[in-house]
């Protein structure tokens, strides 16, 4: 029993190493998004850092345009990067997680 329980935690253990090291992974991952017009372009990781926005210069006119063009070219952003997130963090914690009674959140 004592034996089953230093496994476990082993296990628990190189799960943790592997969800740690895709996150790692996912500061490389970027996810491009731009307005439907492509005035708007901005680069952001998997792990939701922004790492770029570029803004057309007939946006620069008008100010409330620019922030509505920002708030749902981020948003769609943000979204598909919470996406990856949460499936690559699901798939590496569900692969190292040892058959615990009530730890099926993950699957």
């Amino acid at each position: 029993m004592f034996g089953d329980m230093m496994g476990m935690m082993g296990k628990l253990k190189e799960a943790q190493k592997k969800v740690e090291e895709t996150k790692e992974r996912l500061h490389s991952v970027l996810i491009d998004e731009a307005s439907s017009d492509n005035k708007l372009k901005v680069t952001i990781t998997a792990n939701r850092t922004l790492k770029s926005i570029v803004i057309d210069d007939a946006l620069l006119d008008d100010k409330d345009m620019l922030e509505d063009y920002l708030i749902l070219t981020l948003n769609k952003a943000i979204e598909k990067a919470t996406q990856i997130n949460e499936t690559e963090i699901a798939a590496v914690a569900k692969e190292g997680m040892p058959n615990i009674p009530g730890m099926d959140m993950f699957k």
